[in-house]
């Protein structure tokens, strides 16, 4: 069976192939197809895509031109290209890190235009030698993402042994490996639990062991969004004050609503995942944070009150100030 391919994944990969043949003059579609380990069929529908980018007015010059003659393939870039860029700082690191994700593809050569281009404006902006920019998706295995990416290419059901943040416990689970994509900074598996008899999204550095099985599946007709976990509409609500100095709980789990008050202090509405997860986040905030009781029909679905959030976290955090006297 033919692995299905996302649209980000066909992206990434005509974003390489582009400069790759404009600096070559004509490479063979036979070269093209072996270096970026892709099929005849699928790079010649890649070029059909390549030609009618570009920006408006459409105009022949501004756009990117492909010819195809005698097996062989020359690619024109677009006046626009040529034009020199006036990049932020911001901008200029928002490319870097792009770019550095983008020579992870397959075929991306690491001494061609895009990697030279890379080194100039890594030096352009001050940031050190090539090489110092390092973009971390997590510290996700290698052994065990190799093999969630073999599983989800062949269509394997794979055995997984989990740690669940929410619950603190592991759990031996077979999976259907949909997608296995890096957002927010963390690498992540989607794809249906047999355990579970639904789709789960699981985060690969809390994969303990993992491997194949004999099983086979197939993909559904609408693949996941590739997103980082957001609280389902069974969990439990819960709004929670924070002081300034913990504005960070906005930035590390996705809340339904978060705001200023006027004393400068914050209020966050977010899921709970569960109860190991809450006693583990109540107590890392610490006394500067209060649990609200949510009014009725804030938020769709169910809440947690105050009154059973102290409930949870209070024999907890007797433990803890137990072992710090002991």
């Amino acid at each position: 069976m033919k692995p299905r391919v996302t649209a980000s994944d066909r992206f990434r990969r005509i974003v390489a192939i582009v400069p790759w043949i404009a600096e070559r003059g004509g490479p063979r579609i036979d070269e093209v197809c072996a270096q970026f380990d892709i099929s005849r069929e699928d790079l010649l529908a890649d070029l059909d895509v390549i030609f009618m980018v570009g920006i408006p007015p459409y105009t022949p010059d501004e756009l990117i031109d492909v010819i195809i003659d005698d097996d062989r393939v020359w690619v024109t870039l677009g006046r626009y290209f040529t034009r020199p860029l006036r990049l932020t700082a911001q901008e200029a690191l928002a490319v870097l890190a792009a770019g550095s994700g983008l020579m992870a593809t397959t075929g991306a050569d690491p001494e061609g235009p895009l990697a030279r281009a890379l080194t100039k404006l890594q030096r352009v902006v001050g940031i050190g030698e090539p090489g110092s920019l390092e973009v971390s998706l997590g510290g996700a295995d290698s052994g065990t993402l190799a093999l969630l990416q073999q599983a989800t290419t062949e269509r394997r059901q794979i055995e997984i042994d989990y740690y669940s943040y929410s619950t603190d416990e592991s759990r031996v689970r077979t999976i259907d490996p949909y997608r296995v994509y890096a957002t927010d900074g963390n690498w992540y598996v989607i794809g249906w639990c047999h355990s579970a008899d639904a789709e789960r999204l699981f985060r690969v550095d809390r994969i303990r062991s993992a491997h194949l099985t004999d099983g086979s599946f197939e993909l559904p007709a609408e693949l996941p969004a590739a997103t980082s976990y957001s609280g389902s509409g069974a969990d439990p609500r819960i709004a929670i004050e924070v002081g300034p100095a913990d504005r960070w709980i906005a930035e590390h789990y996705p809340t339904d609503r978060f705001e200023e008050l006027p004393d400068g202090r914050y209020r966050a509405v977010l899921a709970v995942g569960g109860d190991a997860w809450l006693e583990r986040l109540l107590l890392r905030l610490g006394p500067e944070a209060t649990v609200l009781d949510l009014p009725d029909g804030e938020v769709d679905g169910p809440t947690m009150s105050s009154d059973a959030a102290r409930a949870l976290t209070e024999p907890m955090a007797q433990s803890i100030i137990g072992l710090y006297r002991s």
